[in-house]
């Protein structure tokens, strides 16, 4: 980076200078003796909100959106307004997106569960292992019940729910197993949020509609239109007014693994062996649920560890080539305001 002699920085400093003080001045102006009127049309002119335009096409997981439908285009409407001016939450989940969708991405498809469900987990927890007040806890959000059902270990020292990829492999048998049954994705998305129960009576009692027919409760009839306002942002970030520079996403971290096959009586003499301290092994761990791990005969787990080079946050950044380039940014500019 080149830095300028300080002369260069007089005619800049000057004109932020006159920009403040007139600004300053206007807000006096606005404040100071004007009637409400006077006010109100100054806040119309400088505080401008626009609606947004739907796509006339859309899918989720290959099957149509009829957009074509008054209430199909109003929940989308509501929870594409609701997130793109959440900007300080859905700015967060975009740069989170970047670090946990490649772990993500892979599993859906080994198991062919259509890419588009990594936006059922942005949805479920934001990407954070959050427990909800009925006890769904993780990336997706299992409750201890059926995180059992599919595989999961979940006891007073492991609960896999907060493991990422063991949780991701959870979600897809859940999600295939919807679709054995409902052969439709829309209806296993829905059914991940009901329960299929609920979901089959649903379909049952209403004659076979699939979901954008059905009658549904509140949480379950908005639930794909989440789903697809998050995947409208992230697909077409600068066209919702989002300018994120990809070094600006959080980077992804290099890791390895170790096969731990004994008992660890203390996680944080074990995290100093292994060069890390105990907070980063829980970052990448945090299916750990205690400060030690005991090991039956037998039976081993995988632990994650950061490469060496993780402290260094700028190293991270500059294995991106482009990282002044817009995230998914395929626009001029000058296209988006006309």
């Amino acid at each position: 980076m080149k830095f300028s002699s300080p002369t260069h920085y007089l005619l800049p400093a000057g004109i932020v200078c006159i920009c403040l003080l007139g600004g300053f001045l206007l807000y006096e102006n606005w404040t100071s003796g004007k009637s409400d009127q006077e006010y109100t049309q100054a806040y119309q002119q400088n505080n401008k909100i626009f609606s947004l335009v739907l796509p006339d096409k859309l899918d989720f997981a290959g099957e149509k959106t009829p957009m074509n439908l008054y209430y199909v285009r109003e929940s989308l409407d509501r929870e594409l307004l609701v997130n793109v001016y959440w900007q300080s939450s859905s700015l967060l989940l975009l740069k989170k997106a970047n670090r946990y969708f490649p772990l993500i991405e892979p599993i859906l498809k080994k198991y062919q569960v259509p890419d588009d469900f990594k936006f059922l987990a942005l949805i479920e927890s934001g990407l954070s292992n959050v427990v909800s007040p009925a006890g769904a806890a993780g990336f997706w959000q299992f409750i201890p019940e059926t995180g059992k059902k599919y595989g999961l270990e979940i006891s007073e020292e492991v609960d896999e729910r907060y493991n990422i990829e063991k949780s991701t492999e959870a979600a897809c048998k859940f999600l295939l197993s919807s679709y054995r049954q409902f052969g439709s994705w829309t209806l296993a998305a829905a059914a991940y949020n009901a329960g299929e129960g609920r979901i089959k009576n649903a379909v049952e009692a209403q004659r076979g509609v699939g979901y954008y027919d059905l009658y549904l409760n509140a949480e379950t009839s908005r639930y794909v239109f989440r789903i697809l306002a998050l995947k409208l942002l992230y697909e077409h970030p600068t066209e919702f007014g989002y300018f994120i520079r990809n070094k600006d996403l959080y980077p992804p971290i290099p890791t390895y693994t170790v096969t731990v096959d004994s008992t660890q009586t203390s996680l944080v003499a074990f995290a100093v062996k292994n060069g890390i301290n105990y907070r980063v092994l829980k970052d990448f761990n945090p299916w750990l649920r205690k400060e030690r791990l005991t090991v039956k005969p037998g039976k081993k787990y995988i632990l994650t560890i950061p490469s060496k080079g993780f402290e260094n946050y700028n190293q991270l950044l500059d294995k991106n080539p482009e990282s002044e380039k817009l995230f998914n940014d395929t626009l001029v500019h000058g296209k988006l305001f006309r």
